[in-house]
């Protein structure tokens, strides 16, 4: 009895891959950035305003969804200072919203904590500070975890990978059957890998559904639930679930009526003989097979569409063009991996697939890849924008990689078909040889049939004989063939298996075969991770919008500094003890009011008293200033100022006159940021 070992089918390997990469696609698309950015506030980030605003806003680079508490602002103590009501100012191309604030707020550093959902589906948040009066302490602690992140945003970074897997299985899946192996519909491993694609899409829809309020900052909850339906990416989600009803119902049918087995008879000798079926009659077959494919075309782009209508090509530049462009993406995209998988499938655990078949899914890889590269470069120009985006970006980084794993994709289905035209050229070969040792076998058949009739009786038990040949291929041998229909039966099966273990070993003896198994595992390894890589790029922030961004934060007042400026300046006014250093700070080192601290040291380290300093400010980018500082002389070396009033952040021209004696003097000029 010979041991053979244990089978680790293609299907499971692809299986395994599958959950490898969507842990590492929702771990990498959980740090991914947002794709809408705060461009403005009133108040700014940092500013110190005399008397309290009458309200707080917000302005956006793009369109967003803001609802209850969704702009909270917070006195020193915590206190919340708004009145919660949300107003909705967007007005144009201005995306702009805001809240009131209550009346008579005290003086000190105000914290705005905001969320929302940017208009590709992907939350935003963040928080600045403002002051009244004067900077202050605030006790209000600023959430560390940003929107979309935590245990939530692993879950619905690996229930969106999840989605897509599932949605390349079942549209890949079926569109192999229908195109390129229609035999393969009553094949076992391929039916269960079409079906384990809508289970898996079924299920990461309705864990979406369940997360998305969560993953956005909300409570979870019926309630929450009932907010999320009113929402773009709600509807979308909700819609699958409608189209993945009528996947089912497609599903049955390609794997039902479609490949229904025809009514057999049994003939005098015992045989059993396949009756005409009058559903095969030509012209109603085809007809079936275009109903199939105009349905599940229709269904599948619907299923697509719920992507495109509620991610990246429904915000930005030209979303009536990008919508069906993205759908044709998802489409091609799911042809060409979904039929891959479906290939290794039947390759493994059907190795009976036809070379036809294999060169029909190449013509169909090849088109798809066609697809993929015209939607792909107009996808590319319109998320990227420029070249310093594609490199200076993670959307474009991550875009790069894509693109590489695809070229790698494409080299290895080159491999295979190379294998595809051996197998094809093999084929063709055998043909011949085939069709004599066909007719040999009928010959030898029948001198064995007379044979056994001649020879053949009943034995004592009432059981006939037959003739047989071994399991070597050697002699016919005599065989008993009981009259126990059960045991009959049961000798058949075994025959059958034997004949099919037989002929397996001679289809996994050819190197040809074997080839192709390998270079299209290899396939399927770089499409489950290029899988991962696009799951993360769509939750990328596009490099389009970072540079947007970013020209409008340069274009905006410098960043807050988070610390008191401090700068030590030389000086030297060329007479006696005419050498030493300035320290100059100034508290908090932001626009508004300040604390101003001059320490003049000698070269020795010690106080220098000097019998006059000056200090003046100009914002030349503005045109404003000289504004002129006269700090008083607290101590030998020391002279302050609490009342140095900047008017607005910005790079600032700072100048310093000292004098050391009657008629020694110098100016020392030094460019600061102040907040």
């Amino acid at each position: 009895m010979t041991a053979t070992a244990p089978r680790f089918g293609a299907a499971r390997v692809l299986w395994l891959i599958l959950a490898t990469a969507a842990l590492l696609g929702s771990v990498l698309s959980g740090t991914a950035s947002a794709h809408a950015a705060l461009t403005g506030s009133n108040p700014k980030d940092g500013a110190v305003v005399a008397t309290a605003p009458k309200d707080v806003t917000l302005t956006f680079s793009e369109q967003v969804a803001m609802g209850d508490d969704a702009i909270r602002v917070l006195e020193p103590s915590g206190k919340r200072a708004d009145t919660g009501e949300l107003r909705d100012l967007c007005a144009g191309a201005v995306v702009k919203y805001g809240v009131d604030l209550h009346s008579g707020l005290p003086e000190g550093t105000y914290t705005v904590a905001w969320r929302a959902v940017s208009a590709d589906s992907h939350p935003i948040s963040g928080a600045f500070t403002f002051s009244i009066g004067a900077p202050s302490k605030t006790t209000v602690a600023l959430p560390k975890e940003e929107a979309g992140g935590g245990v939530v945003g692993v879950l619905y970074g690996i229930a969106r990978y999840v989605s897509y897997g599932g949605f390349v299985l079942l549209v890949g899946g079926a569109a192999f059957v229908l195109a390129c192996w229609p035999r393969g519909a009553a094949v076992r491993p391929l039916q269960r890998l079409v079906v384990r694609g809508w289970a898996a899409l079924t299920a990461a829809t309705l864990a979406l559904l369940l997360l998305r309020a969560p993953y956005t900052g909300a409570d979870f909850g019926l309630g929450s639930l009932g907010a999320v339906l009113e929402t773009k990416t709600g509807a979308a989600l909700v819609s699958r679930l409608l189209l993945l009803g009528a996947a089912a119902l497609f599903v049955a049918v390609l794997f039902g009526a479609y490949t229904r087995p025809s009514p057999t008879t049994t003939l005098p000798d015992g045989a059993s003989r396949r009756l005409p079926d009058p559903r095969e009659d030509e012209g109603e077959k085809k007809d079936l097979t275009f109903g199939l494919a105009i349905g599940g075309t229709v269904v599948a782009a619907g299923i697509a569409g719920t992507w495109a209508l509620s991610e990246h090509a429904s915000a930005g530049l030209q979303p009536l063009v990008a919508m069906p462009v993205d759908i044709l993406h998802l489409l091609a995209m799911a042809a060409w991996l979904g039929g891959l998988a479906a290939l290794l499938v039947a390759l493994y655990r059907e190795p009976s697939v036809e070379g036809s078949a294999v060169r029909r899914f190449s013509r169909v890889a090849f088109g798809s890849v066609v697809v993929l590269a015209a939607t792909g470069v107009y996808q590319s120009w319109r998320q990227v924008g420029s070249w310093s985006a594609l490199t200076g970006t993670a959307y474009g980084r991550l875009l790069l990689l894509k693109v590489a794993l695809v070229a790698v994709l494409v080299a290895v289905a080159w491999l295979s078909r190379r294998w595809t035209r051996r197998m094809a050229e093999t084929a063709v070969a055998a043909a011949p040889e085939d069709a004599a040792g066909d007719a040999e076998d009928r010959d030898s058949e029948g001198g064995e049939d007379s044979e056994a009739g001649d020879a053949g009786g009943t034995s004592e038990a009432g059981d006939k004989t037959a003739g047989n040949a071994d399991a070597g291929g050697g002699a016919a041998v005599p065989v008993t063939v009981p009259d126990d229909p059960e045991r009959a039966a049961q000798l058949a099966r075994q025959r059958t298996v034997l004949a099919a273990a037989r002929a397996k070993r001679a289809r996994d003896a050819d190197p040809e075969r074997a080839g192709l198994r390998r270079s299209v595992l290899a396939e399927a390894g770089v499409a489950v991770v290029l899988l991962a890589v696009t799951t993360v790029l769509t939750t990328t922030e596009p490099g389009r919008t970072v540079e947007e961004a970013g020209a409008a934060q340069t274009s905006a007042p410098a960043a807050v500094p988070d610390r008191p400026l401090d700068l030590t300046l030389p000086f030297d006014t060329g007479g006696v003890n005419g050498k030493g250093t300035l320290r100059l700070t100034l508290d908090p080192g932001r626009s508004g009011r300040n604390a101003m601290h001059v320490y003049v040291d000698g070269p020795d380290g010690q106080p220098l008293d000097v019998p006059e300093l000056k200090v003046a400010y100009t914002l030349e980018s503005k045109r404003i200033g000289p504004l002129p500082v006269l700090p008083e002389r607290v101590a030998a070396g020391h002279w302050s100022s609490t009342a140095v009033q900047v008017p607005m952040p910005g790079e600032w021209k700072l100048q310093v006159t000292v004098r050391t004696s009657d008629i020694d003097q110098t100016t020392i000029d030094k460019n600061v940021k102040i907040g």
